[in-house]
């Protein structure tokens, strides 16, 4: 990354948020190849609460529960930062269940036993704490109280949360947040990365839907018509018009081989001659075991659209998975789609409830109608997991990387599939 990345991005957070960067705070701005580095392996360079002795805790959910312990211990938070917005979700989840746990690790000045966390580690972290216990009282009473708005409760001075990334998958988790947790607070994803490179900034940090402007010298991006009639050739920065939609394939440095990334973007305008873009599908999250493809957006806005028709229920998290990755367990019927879904407030669903997703799509696309109506696409099937089975498959997955939204790995598929509880 040059510098000149990481200056965009302080700058513009600077100027949408004031108070965000202390006067004469200091800034970490660590890189390595593919992608940015910090502590804990946030990779945003910023202003930064977590202590580097975290990113050698042995899971996910360690690392998790840590990063928010020390932020906790920051009341005076003016940003409040995750690699994912999935991840801040999780914390705030272990933030849900163990408020009683943290406090007292608060009070005392005193970190519990973890499983698995090397003695060197433990010891490195457990210097870096001293007893709170203002703080510690505060938090039992926020949490006392529950936990909508319990963010901007916690951390009354923040301003923004940002997350690396707040589009496609991510964006469920974006709006769950704004809904709940994080009520009141604008959230502002700062880069676009793919194939490992950054490739683009937004300068746009209070638009509600980020678009990104691509930097001539950050990669060398080329760019696949999608709309073409024939074989598409690739076209170049200059050569990409407003509107069009467009495959991307990157170079990430010089001597590395052309990737195509399968993703799909948007030119919805430029800026000084550079084009501003927004990401609008991921193609290897499309559905189609007959050739309907259907892209992951597009089912997740059937799927919402489903959601409120079963009144009381709160979507959590969902994955898809085509027929043919279950093997002799899918039947002798024909190919068709498994969607694993956890839900709050509802545990769960009447066969008619559960029909209505299939609905909704056949609604939605006409082309999945006509497979249905022919029978060479069979009926969806719909399971209820228990809580905390996506958090688990995160941990599973075990890359920085965003949800994907269709299984294409049997190790993932069984462990979903042991979570099943309707």
């Amino acid at each position: 990354l040059p510098p000149q990345g990481s200056l965009l991005y302080l700058d513009a957070l600077g100027a949408a948020f004031p108070r965000a960067l202390a006067r004469r705070g200091t800034a970490l701005l660590h890189w390595s190849p593919g992608c940015l580095r910090a502590p804990a392996g946030w990779p945003l360079p910023t202003l930064y609460c977590t202590p580097a002795a975290a990113g050698a805790l042995p899971s996910r959910a360690a690392a998790l529960r840590v990063q928010l312990l020390f932020a906790l211990r920051q009341r005076a938070l003016h940003v409040l930062e995750a690699g994912l917005a999935a991840e801040l979700q999780d914390a705030l989840v272990a933030l849900r269940t163990e408020w009683p746990q943290l406090a007292q690790e608060l009070a005392l000045g005193r970190l519990s036993p973890q499983p698995g966390l090397p003695e060197g580690v433990r010891d490195q972290l457990q210097a870096l704490l001293t007893p709170d216990a203002a703080r510690a009282a505060e938090l039992r009473a926020e949490c006392a109280r529950g936990f909508e708005g319990i963010v901007l409760r916690l951390w009354p001075q923040l301003e923004v949360v940002v997350v690396r990334t707040a589009h496609g998958a991510e964006r469920l988790y974006c709006d769950f947040l704004r809904r709940a947790d994080c009520q009141g607070l604008p959230f502002y994803c700062p880069f676009y990365q793919a194939a490992g490179a950054l490739l683009g900034i937004n300068l746009w940090p209070v638009e509600p839907a980020p678009r990104f402007l691509l930097c001539p010298d950050w990669a060398f991006c080329e760019f696949l018509p999608c709309l073409a009639n024939k074989e598409p050739r690739t076209v170049l920065l200059d050569e990409l018009w407003e509107g069009r939609e467009y495959g991307l394939v990157v170079t990430a440095q010089p001597g590395e081989y052309r990737c195509r990334t399968g993703e799909v973007l948007k030119v919805i305008g430029f800026h000084k001659q550079c084009p501003m873009v927004e990401p609008v599908r991921r193609e290897s999250q499309t559905l189609s075991v007959r050739g309907e493809s259907i892209p992951e957006e597009q089912f997740c806005q059937s799927l919402c659209r489903t959601l409120r028709m079963w009144p009381g229920a709160r979507l959590i998290d969902y994955v898809c998975v085509e027929s043919n990755l279950l093997g002799d367990s899918s039947g002798p019927c024909a190919p068709h789609y498994e969607v694993f879904m956890e839900l709050q407030g509802l545990w769960d669903l009447s066969e008619e409830q559960r029909y209505k997703l299939d609905q909704c799509l056949q609604e939605d696309f006409p082309i999945y109608k006509s497979f249905r109506f022919k029978g060479s696409i069979g009926p969806l099937r719909l399971h209820l997991v228990r809580p905390g089975s996506f958090s688990r498959l995160r941990e599973a997955l075990g890359s920085p990387m965003p949800m994907p939204r269709v299984l294409h790995e049997e190790q993932l598929l069984q462990l979903i599939q042991g979570s099943v509880i309707s």
